[in-house]
């Protein structure tokens, strides 16, 4: 007999004696030794009396006649009676779908505890389903992140929480380190690279080629020492924030203090890395455009130029595919203590099989921070061009303001509050990616789980992961 909630018993009736009343048969009792009286006779020809019990071929005990119903619907011809409705029970969801006794009511598919009411053992013992349609639990999320494999959105939405969860101390970095290149940089401009007779001899028609070859050289030197400036001050703030998104994760806060103390044993393998990268795609780029220089020289001609042509873009193409295969080679460095190669071949093995996602994280991260801080910019860039002494048309035209004070501080004080913002997206998904990827491979979420202090994570199945 199953006396689980929720379910009738089928066939079972109450016992003779129920709640101590003896069950009144509907005739008179007869004595059992006693015979069954001879039918009396009546009058000729008209019929004697009906029988007052049962006769001789029937049993003795007869149950009582309230427990069965009559064919006829009852003694008063009322319906049927009808089995009392099960207790409340199990649901399969949590959330009613009707009122009381339907779908999802206090005896349908929606109560409190049983099939969907959780993961322990329901009324009787009997274990539930395990939360309904929902499936397994949510991952455990101690800090910015859930510990399981990471969705797109998560992985933006977890570099954003870093910055907004721990403001303090990611804006003071950001800010510091682009504050300190602005001035480097401010200061270059203003007294060493100043290229305004460079602009001027790339304007004049009538310049000489070497005039303008030597203009060239001196505006990519510039350019070239400003872009140094800003990718060592980028290289700073990278590994700095790299440990405070790294504790983010576990739901723990980080100083700058500790983050310069635990970041700065690795700042110069950190340089070489970075200077590295670069000149590997260099390298990979000069040898696909060096067919066609030799081509060139030998006299090709303008087949020389196709071939050049080819092969330079072959070879961009082959030194994006080694970027983004190294590009998680920075976090590996800074949280592993990992050497310079030994860096590279993780990140290498890291996205091996994941590099169309790993470059569509990075593009879409590298995107979003150049609307940012063009958002930033260029209402500075135009507020220069108006405070200094060409005004705004002089920038429209040529493509640059005169490169006075005026217009050095203000840009650069739009470059900072840029910077400021664009720092932690960029790095703080780049950790993000770094640690999604070994979680996917290496089980990492147990470690951090350890790590966090959270017990039995891991036991049961992961959460869903809501995107790729």
């Amino acid at each position: 007999m199953n006396d689980t909630p929720g379910w009738a018993s089928p066939g079972s009736a109450p016992s003779d004696g129920q709640n101590g009343q003896e069950p009144t048969p509907s005739g008179p009792a007869r004595p059992a030794d006693q015979p069954a009286s001879p039918e009396p006779a009546g009058e000729p020809g008209q019929p004697g009396p009906a029988p007052s019990g049962p006769g001789p071929k029937w049993s003795k005990e007869q149950p009582p006649p309230a427990q069965w119903p009559s064919p006829g619907g009852g003694p008063q011809g009322a319906p049927p009676q009808t089995p009392p409705p099960p207790p409340p029970g199990p649901g399969w969801g949590g959330q009613p779908l009707a009122g009381p006794g339907g779908y999802g009511g206090p005896g349908g598919y929606g109560g409190p505890a049983g099939y969907g009411g959780g993961y322990g053992p329901g009324p009787g013992g009997h274990p539930g389903w395990g939360g309904g349609w929902g499936g397994p639990p949510p991952a455990a999320k101690p800090g910015v992140i859930p510990l399981r494999p990471l969705g797109v959105g998560e992985i933006l939405d977890g570099a954003v929480s870093t910055m907004r969860t721990h403001w303090r101390t990611v804006l003071g970095i950001s800010l510091a380190v682009a504050v300190f290149t602005q001035i480097f940089v401010i200061l270059l401009q203003g007294l060493v690279l100043d290229d305004s007779a460079s602009t001027d001899v790339l304007n004049d028609p009538s310049a000489t080629a070497g005039e303008l070859s030597r203009a060239m050289g001196d505006t990519l030197l510039n350019s070239g020492v400003v872009l140094l400036i800003t990718l060592l001050g980028t290289i700073v703030a990278t590994a700095l924030l790299t440990t405070v998104t790294s504790r983010a994760v576990l739901g723990k806060s980080v100083t700058t203090a500790e983050a310069w103390h635990d970041a700065r044993p690795q700042l110069l393998k950190l340089f070489g890395l970075t200077f590295l990268l670069p000149l590997i795609a260099v390298a990979i780029a000069a040898v696909g455009i060096l067919p066609g220089v030799l081509v060139g020289l030998a006299g090709g001609g303008d087949g020389a130029v196709a071939l050049g042509a080819l092969g330079g873009l072959a070879g961009a193409v082959v030194a994006l595919w080694m970027m983004i295969r190294f590009s998680l080679a920075s976090p590996a460095l800074m949280l592993e203590k990992q050497s310079v190669w030994k860096s590279l071949s993780r990140s290498a093995k890291l996205v091996r099989g994941s590099w169309w996602r790993v470059f569509g994280i990075q593009l879409l991260a590298t995107i979003i921070a150049n609307i940012v801080a063009s958002i930033i910019v260029i209402p500075f860039a135009f507020l220069a061009s108006a405070l200094s002494g060409d005004g705004i048309g002089s920038m429209l035209d040529s493509g640059t303001g005169d490169l006075g004070w005026t217009f050095l501080i203000v840009s650069g004080i739009g470059s900072v509050i840029g910077s400021m913002l664009t720092f932690p997206i960029t790095a703080g998904v780049t950790v993000l990616l770094y640690i999604d990827q070994r979680i996917r491979r290496e089980a990492l979420d147990l470690d951090l789980a350890r790590a966090a202090g959270i017990q039995d994570h891991g036991s049961g199945a992961p959460g869903p992961t809501p995107g790729s």
